[in-house]
């Protein structure tokens, strides 16, 4: 349960929900399709100064190309924001299993789209992570690698 009396629920192929105020609702990751009109969410590594300047340097890039980011302090609530569309995307690096392993399961089944940080495979066990809408997301990879943007 959150602070606001929330209950983020998922079961590999059986969807996402929303539990408030004694109701359930299904839940969808946002449509939105332009980097330059979404708001993301993310956090920053709890060793930051062994990380050098790469963060602080994608988090700037991050800031110029899109409406906004936020800073909420739990992956796992950044994720179930990103599955309920209060958030249009997500990234962190150097997160631990602990911090993802339920809300990956109800992003997914929400429909977000993972990967790690330079496009490649999303594994649980390597901490570095991307999740948005699966319009998004291809643009969300081309800026933390600091890719031109894909064009579609």
């Amino acid at each position: 349960w959150s602070d606001i009396r929330e209950r983020f629920t998922a079961t590999a192929g059986g969807g996402a929900y929303l539990e408030h105020a004694s109701v359930r609702r299904r839940l969808a990751v946002s449509a939105t399709a332009e980097l330059r009109q979404a708001l993301l969410v993310t956090g920053f590594p709890y060793d930051i100064t062994s990380r050098g300047e790469a963060p602080f340097v994608r988090f700037a890039r991050f800031v110029r190309a899109t409406q906004g980011v936020r800073r909420d302090g739990s992956a796992a609530l950044d994720l179930c924001y990103v599955a309920c569309g209060r958030f249009d995307g997500f990234w962190e690096e150097n997160l631990k299993p602990w911090d993802l392993a339920a809300a990956t399961c109800i992003a997914r089944e929400a429909g977000a789209r993972f990967s790690a940080l330079d496009g490649g495979r999303y594994s649980i066990h390597h901490g570095d992570l991307i999740a948005a809408n699966p319009h998004l997301h291809p643009a969300m990879v081309a800026l933390a690698r600091h890719d031109p943007p894909p064009t579609d």
